[in-house]
């Protein structure tokens, strides 16, 4: 059985001082005399102590945790924003800690478990919970565009505006003049909606838009898309709220017996590691969720040490990804 691990009581009583001194010393206090500090010292070597950074931090009022409140990690936007806050946030010596708050089998209120962790800082990634601002001691930075943002609070977001006009310009491009829009409910698939089908209107064409406002998951988009190409014939293209809606309309076109994009061409948004893959090599906006992740845990390091103002507002520019489930309308 192998010994032991030392504990602060046994470094004092070998340096023959009290545990609140050692724990002074711990800290780098000046008030303590040369004398003990070396005794400390010396017994901390010569015991192989080494001190709880977690315990530290408790006694010094912090939890070195962040909070990152989402609402479906089944979205893979989610892991992309969670990588740029641990890249910034962990050679911080922070912790990231996830709450879903669209997990079923979480019985707590998901802002009662953000707040009792009693995080150094919180990251909001879905619409803002009025009670979790009220209540929060910590910073909160906003990671996206998100429904009624308070005032006063950080936010990092993409340009959601400026993307969906990029998808709506390369479809229009394409020669697309019928096409369907998958909606989704929160604030950022509403500034997509918007954008697009302003854009597309403008140029002529026209947007037949479903009016689904439930969460962007691979089920909604399946069972919408195929309600748009069954129900509204001369559909060429389809613009989806999300790369989780866009691979549903992927299914629904497949099932349908519809090619693409020979057929039919998709776009979806946020580029992520799905799109991405090989097979389903998906055209769409993005929105650089590991930036966002990264811009706001860099505020939020800014925000726990007392630097920048209140109510700063980032803003990352997106791009196109032009893939293989886009092509020219026939």
């Amino acid at each position: 059985m192998s010994a032991p691990r030392p504990t602060i009581y046994d470094v004092a009583r070998a340096a023959g001082v009290s545990k609140s001194l050692v724990s002074l010393v711990l800290r780098g206090s000046d008030r303590v005399s040369e004398a003990s500090r070396a005794a400390v010292e010396s017994a901390i070597r010569d015991l192989g102590y080494r001190p709880s950074r977690a315990a530290t931090d408790l006694a010094a009022g912090r939890t070195r945790l962040v909070a990152v409140l989402i609402d479906d990690f089944a979205n893979p936007w989610f892991v992309e924003l969670v990588r740029g806050l641990g890249q910034v946030l962990a050679p911080a010596g922070y912790r990231v800690t996830v709450v879903d708050s669209a997990n079923a089998a979480t019985a707590e209120d998901p802002v009662e478990g953000v707040l009792s962790m009693h995080a150094d800082g919180i990251v909001v990634a879905r619409d803002v919970p009025r009670a979790l601002v009220d209540s929060a001691a910590s910073p909160i930075v906003i990671a996206g565009t998100r429904t009624d943002a308070p005032v006063g609070v950080d936010v990092v977001a993409n340009d959601d505006g400026a993307g969906a006009r990029l998808a709506a310009l390369h479809v229009i491009g394409l020669g697309h003049r019928r096409i369907g829009h998958l909606a989704a409910g929160g604030g950022a698939a509403r500034a997509r909606a918007a954008s697009f089908i302003a854009t597309a209107v403008e140029a002529g064409s026209e947007v037949v838009a479903t009016d689904y406002t439930g969460p962007a998951t691979e089920a909604a988009g399946f069972d919408a898309a195929g309600s748009l190409l069954r129900d509204h014939a001369g559909i060429s293209a389809i613009f989806a709220a999300n790369d989780v809606m866009a691979i549903g309309a992927l299914g629904a076109a497949r099932d349908l017996g519809i090619p693409v994009p020979a057929g039919l061409s998709i776009v979806g948004y946020d580029n992520t590691p799905l799109a991405r893959t090989h097979l389903i090599h998906l055209t769409t906006v993005d929105d650089s969720g590991f930036g966002v992740g990264r811009e706001a845990g860099r505020l939020l390091i800014a925000r726990m040490a007392g630097r920048e103002p209140v109510g700063v507002a980032r803003t990352l520019q997106p791009s196109l990804v032009v893939r293989g489930t886009t092509g020219p309308a026939r």
